[in-house]
């Protein structure tokens, strides 16, 4: 038997069968649904005639565009958002499914939640309509976006029929420096290879540099995968893996767990496994990171200067943002700090920026806000003190929600507001009409808060890490 990589392991205990064009057929194990785009999927099955094979496997939860303010309800910032809530509730009790509902303990952003639940687990197939879902790779699945229509049709016959990608391994060798974060690694790795660079691979991120990575920062290393251009990222599951799905709610129990350790133990690439690329990295030449222009691969460092233009992308980018070649970064004054996201919401990281931001203030005239990615890390926020943290230093504390990290006609920071964000995308438009996001950790957005620019902690003398 030929040697497999990790990808190969889980795409072949998945395959059905070959169809013709080159696609397989794979068995869905977890579909996961949120209420911009759920609620749509199931009442169009409804509507058809066609009921969802395993109900008890489809998982569904309000996050995309709830209002995340303290008091919410049902009304939504975005016009018409009311209607996406309540058709979802409505849709996803007549279904049967489970729904993660606004005053559920339970809800939050769909990447987030899904592992908090111990939903994702090592080795199962997990589907959602949004692009992060590659965040639960790192556990070791196989978790990727898809569209409502592949929903519908995943629903109702636990398969899917996909292209198979090629495997491709992001190899991070030794050791990062302290204050250096798995935000940084997948920016310095789009920034040098491209934002189209992992186009047509399903990307292991492996080497000393990702192992020594607790379970929340490989999160953020595959979330951002898709930014890369890959179909997903994933991690092989280890002790970190299983000491954190222990005893979650959804993760198999007694007997059950030994024997599911036991197959997620051989879940990892074998000696001698070819993939179809591979790209090694010094995780040691790694730095804090931060984003330029309207693309993850437009970076430099900090301290680091506005590139030259080398094309005409370079020159939108460039126009939109209000830069000008050769301005420092750190010379860049801030309107407006946010720390939320699929990417970098969890408790680690409101951890690391509480810590930049201890007896400090939010410069006057600089907007702050924070959101957990999930009510549960709100509450375990709260019980260390945390959100009393970031209300002395000036942030706005609010309910969990995907809020202004994804704009859809609702809350956003206004045309021209330079933003720091701990967010995925720096899009034209993505925080907002005009709005210009710059994308980084959460210790250097909280850094970047307090100083009114663009810094690193280090600049304020916080060394984390």
């Amino acid at each position: 038997m030929s040697a497999l990589t990790l990808f190969e392991k889980l795409w072949q205990a998945h395959k059905v069968c070959s169809l013709d064009g080159g696609e397989d057929l794979l068995y869905i194990d977890r579909i996961f649904l949120h209420e911009r785009t759920g609620g749509v999927a199931l009442v169009s099955m409804a509507e058809s005639g066609h009921k969802i094979r395993r109900p008890e496997h489809v998982f569904a939860t309000m996050d995309h565009i709830v209002d995340t303010l303290p008091g919410r309800s049902d009304e939504t910032k975005m016009p018409g958002g009311k209607d996406f809530i309540t058709i979802t509730r409505r849709a996803a009790k007549a279904a049967g499914v489970t729904l993660f509902d606004l005053g559920d303990e339970r809800q939050g952003i769909v990447h987030v939640i899904s592992p908090e639940q111990g939903i994702v687990l090592p080795g199962l197939t997990i589907i959602c309509p949004d692009s992060h879902t590659c965040t639960q790779g790192a556990f070791g699945a196989l978790a990727f976006g898809i569209g409502s229509t592949q929903a519908e049709h995943a629903m109702a016959t636990s398969t899917l029929r996909i292209s198979k990608p090629k495997p491709m391994l992001v190899h991070f060798d030794g050791a990062l420096k302290a204050g250096v974060t798995a935000k940084d690694m997948i920016l310095h790795l789009i920034s040098t290879y491209g934002a189209a660079g992992g186009r047509g691979y399903a990307i292991e991120f492996a080497g000393l540099a990702v192992r020594a990575l607790d379970m929340e920062a490989r999160m953020t290393l595959c979330n951002m995968a898709v930014e890369f251009g890959a179909f997903t990222g994933m991690v092989a599951p280890d002790e970190k893996t299983y000491a954190w799905l222990k005893d979650r709610p959804y993760a198999p129990k007694g007997a059950d767990w030994d024997m599911a350790i036991a197959g997620w133990q051989k879940l990892a690439t074998d000696m001698g496994a070819q993939f179809d690329r591979m790209i090694n990295l010094d995780a040691g030449l790694v730095a804090p990171t931060v984003s330029w222009g309207t693309s993850p691969a437009q970076c430099v460092l900090v301290g680091g200067t506005i590139p030259v233009s080398k094309c005409k992308e370079d020159d939108k980018s460039l126009a939109y943002m209000g830069l000008e070649p050769g301005q420092k970064v750190n010379s860049l004054t801030v309107d407006a700090a946010f720390i939320g996201s699929c990417t970098n919401a969890r408790l680690s990281d409101l951890r690391a920026a509480a810590e930049v931001l201890k007896g400090r203030q939010v410069r006057g005239g600089t907007r702050a806000i924070c959101v957990p990615g999930s009510s549960a890390i709100k509450r375990a926020a709260e019980a260390e003190g945390l959100d009393i943290i970031f209300k002395q230093a000036g942030f706005e504390w609010r309910e969990s929600g995907c809020s202004m990290c994804f704009y859809a006609g609702g809350e956003g920071f206004g045309a021209g507001k330079r933003v720091i964000s701990s967010t995925n995308r720096n899009f034209e438009g993505r925080q907002g009409a005009g709005a210009r996001t710059h994308i980084a950790s959460p210790a250097t957005v909280a850094a970047s808060a307090v100083a009114g620019h663009i810094c690193g902690a280090s600049d304020l003398g916080v060394h984390n890490g």
